[in-house]
């Protein structure tokens, strides 16, 4: 595992715009070493989880209309007006 140095972490802090003290230098040095440890770890474990055998089928079906009693539908509507269900407004109409 590569170690950050304190020329890379004043790099990295003049790439970002970041003012850093030099008091910060060595904390900042040991957390990106431990997120590059972090990552290290995960890309290991990655390399040795087996990928699963199924994958992931499409399981979207055609669209097919089918005919249906609107009139019953409708019965079970609060509020209707001739064929139409009635809702409630939730946007304004301002002109």
């Amino acid at each position: 595992m590569t170690k950050i140095s304190k020329e890379e972490v004043l790099k990295i802090a003049r790439m970002s715009h970041l003012d850093i003290h030099e008091d910060e230098i060595p904390a900042l040095m040991k957390q990106l070493n431990d997120v590059l440890s972090y990552a290290e770890r995960v890309k290991e474990v990655t390399t040795t989880v087996e990928e699963p055998s199924m994958r992931n089928v499409n399981v979207f079906r055609e669209d097919v209309a089918t005919p249906s009693d609107s009139a019953s539908i409708l019965a079970e509507a609060p509020e209707r007006e001739g064929t139409y269900f009635v809702v409630p407004a939730i946007l304004e109409h301002n002109e």
